[in-house]
């Protein structure tokens, strides 16, 4: 760590986020740690939301902004704003989502307990199994999450990453809304993880974000089961016949979704996502 690096580098990407935006940054401002900067990269929004964030830079010095020239989408702009970060670990806080006062000082103490750990993450689905904070290797993990209850189902304001490992595996691929679980799987696949406080951070629920708007989409069943077999065929940690086990329950999955489809009333979405399967 050089001397002017902060510890953590906090990441809030947002598109038209006017609503939320400024409690976001309020929340990070509001921190009880202090070793952070904050950059937040506006994805050429056509409110006010650039304009709002301007606001805080004379405000506080560890506030950066940026502004793309053009609309990149969720995950390349996710991908841009890590690529500003000069912190040890990037941190993603969603525009419409608040951190709480002392979530940075949680998690950059447990890093510092657990410095091995490639990520940390709220534990938020599945069972916890002692006391937290606790390290993870990658079997373990992997299992877990596949055959235990989902363990990193956990969206990028859940996450801490170390930024090295995180330009190592070159960001975010392009899977549409399970994009960032793809990360989480493909990153706990080949280093520890660790699991961390459930609540650290407010996840806002609203009719504007892309979950409300995507949680129904059949072409993101299809999508997962396309991430899920570049994990099992790349990065698994697990033996060929677990991982053939994996992927017959997400075949299944899409092929119950997509006769669901079908059935009532919207065949032609239904075959094009079929021939997009048997590709």
């Amino acid at each position: 760590m050089l001397a002017n690096e902060p510890f953590i580098s906090v990441l809030i990407t947002a598109y038209n986020r006017e609503l939320f935006l400024a409690e976001a940054i309020e929340s990070v401002l509001a921190s009880s740690f202090k070793d952070f900067e904050l950059i937040i990269v506006d994805d050429a929004s056509s409110d006010s939301s650039a304009a709002i964030a301007s606001g805080y830079i004379e405000k506080d010095e560890r506030v950066k902004l940026y502004v793309n020239d053009k609309n990149l989408g969720q995950f390349a702009n996710r991908n841009k704003a890590a690529a500003y970060a000069r912190g040890v670990y990037i941190k993603y806080l969603d525009s419409d989502d608040i951190l709480y006062r002392d979530s940075l000082q949680i998690m950059a103490e447990n890093l510092k307990q657990f410095p091995q750990a490639a990520m940390g993450f709220c534990l938020t689905v599945g069972p916890c199994i002692r006391p937290l904070p606790y390290l993870i290797e990658s079997q373990p993990a992997i299992k877990q999450h596949f055959f235990e209850g989902g363990l990193l189902f956990v969206g990028p304001s859940g996450l801490i990453i170390k930024r090295s490992v995180f330009e190592s595996l070159k960001g975010f691929e392009e899977y549409g809304m399970p994009s960032d679980n793809h990360f989480s799987l493909k990153l706990a696949s080949r280093f520890p993880v660790l699991a961390m406080k459930r609540d650290l951070f407010w996840w806002r629920l609203h009719e504007g974000q892309v979950f409300s708007h995507n949680k129904n989409n059949h072409q993101n069943i299809l999508n997962n089961y396309r991430f899920v077999k570049d994990i099992a065929a790349n990065y698994s940690p697990l033996s060929r016949a677990e991982n053939d086990r994996i992927l017959s329950v997400q075949k299944r999955l899409f092929l119950k979704n997509i006769f669901r489809l079908a059935f009532t009333g919207n065949l032609a979405e239904a075959i094009r996502l079929l021939k997009e399967f048997s590709k």
